[in-house]
């Protein structure tokens, strides 16, 4: 493979940076290379340089090509640069080295995808310290599996609602999130913040709800022992319809400051929207780390009731959210902790319903045991404060009844107040 980084040689007299490109024979080879792979990933017919690779590699070519596409528009790199390589060597001469190194490292692994026709398989250093602190290879297998067998993932892409291909964000991109994150995340780390967590954001609520359905309707036939089939273990409250999440003004918005209103929250067309136009995101996809379980590492932390909590990390101690408080005041926790840095929730949002119902299938299919299984001792009913209904002020909630054996999604108004009702919070990367 070629190291494009020998093409993008940086010298640095004095203190002032600046690329040059060498004048020697192999560079010169490279440069043309470099541009001959950008044409390829942009300028030529798409679809039959896809076509060209295995089915199962689609998707990764898709993620490949529009991290180029978003790179090069980010950094003002015309389309005629893309085919001529001294115009090439001009605009990335003014590129920062860490900008310059992922351009690099984006080209090479294209340019190795279309020769090899499958991706790049060495670690790089972003994998290895993501392997040792996250085990992220054996947790990212796992939830491509189980949204491939669920139907969210057809040829590694998920549709959105905007009939858009999304996709799935690929091993290397997570892994170079979380060494990008590295400072931040390690006090997370360090509170229990470990396990990963893919989810379809830009699909259809509706469409997921479905998929999830039938997840949960597959695992009853295939577990008889859970004593209880029902044909519908779906309770849906009447405000999650098919349209909840889609058109310009939908009942169900995201990422809300406070609950009684629109005027700072968004739709779900907004943010994809904004996705597309941040380079460092990735569109329709949220990437989250939830908080491990203290007792089982496969299991996710539950929600304690009162009294109930632990606290967990040495540099900042994070006491764990009890369940008995207001709607209204874990989101207002979780606002005010953005702008301190020293808060032991700072950098933690709320959950979606797309969040939820992600790690629901992923423990279920783990572990054999419920998220939120609310009608014991411990746990306790969910609240997701990461969406809102602004018209009614209320926001979404969700449980596991385990008697009934079906999972409930209701709603629930900013004063609410029960001993069996809390929050679990995430790490948006």
């Amino acid at each position: 493979m070629f190291d494009f980084m020998s093409s993008f040689s940086r010298s640095s007299p004095e203190s002032v940076p600046s690329i040059t490109f060498h004048e020697a024979t192999p560079t010169e080879v490279g440069v043309q290379r470099t541009s001959e792979i950008l044409n390829e990933a942009i300028l030529s017919s798409v679809s039959s340089v896809r076509d060209s690779l295995p089915k199962e590699h689609h998707g990764h070519f898709d993620t490949l090509r529009q991290e180029i596409i978003d790179f090069t528009k980010a950094h003002g790199i015309s389309k005629d640069a893309l085919s001529n390589p001294s115009l090439l060597r001009e605009v990335t001469d003014k590129l920062s080295i860490p900008d310059l190194e992922r351009l690099a490292l984006l080209l090479e692994h294209f340019e190795y995808l279309l020769a090899h026709k499958e991706p790049v398989k060495e670690p790089s250093k972003f994998f290895k310290e993501a392997e040792r602190f996250y085990g992220l290879k054996e947790q990212y297998d796992f939830q491509v599996s189980l949204l491939e067998r669920v139907g969210v993932l057809k040829d590694g892409v998920m549709e959105g609602i905007d009939g858009e291909k999304y996709p799935i964000p690929t091993l290397e991109q997570i892994a170079q999130k979380l060494y990008e994150q590295r400072e931040t995340l390690e006090t997370k780390r360090d509170q229990g913040f470990t396990k990963l967590l893919l989810v379809p954001f830009g699909m259809s609520l509706h469409a997921l709800m479905m998929r999830f359905r039938q997840f949960f309707l597959d695992y009853q036939k295939a577990h008889p022992r859970l004593g209880v089939q029902t044909e519908n273990p779906l309770w849906v409250d009447e405000r999650y319809h098919e349209q909840t999440d889609v058109g310009d003004s939908p009942a169900l918005r995201y990422f809300p400051k406070f609950l009684s209103t629109a005027e700072q929250s968004y739709t779900k067309a907004q943010v994809l929207l904004l996705q597309k136009q941040k380079v460092s995101s990735i569109p329709g996809w949220r990437i989250l780390l939830l908080q491990a379980s203290e007792d089982n590492e496969e299991e996710f932390a539950k929600i304690p009731r009162k009294k109930k909590g632990i606290v967990r990390g040495k540099k900042i101690p994070r006491p764990d959210i009890e369940a008995g408080e207001l709607t209204k005041d874990y989101l207002a926790l979780l606002v005010a902790s953005q702008a301190d840095p020293l808060s032991p929730y700072h950098g933690e949002s709320g959950m979606t319903p797309e969040d939820w119902m992600v790690a629901f299938m992923t423990q279920l299919s783990r572990t054999d045991h419920p998220l939120d299984s609310f009608q014991n001792e411990i746990e306790s009913r969910a609240c997701l404060i990461g969406s809102h209904f602004p018209r009614s002020a209320f926001c979404p909630e969700v449980y596991f009844a385990q008697k009934e054996q079906l999972v409930g999604f209701y709603r629930t108004g900013p004063y609410t107040k029960r001993p069996r009702f809390g929050v679990r919070t995430v790490i948006a990367l």
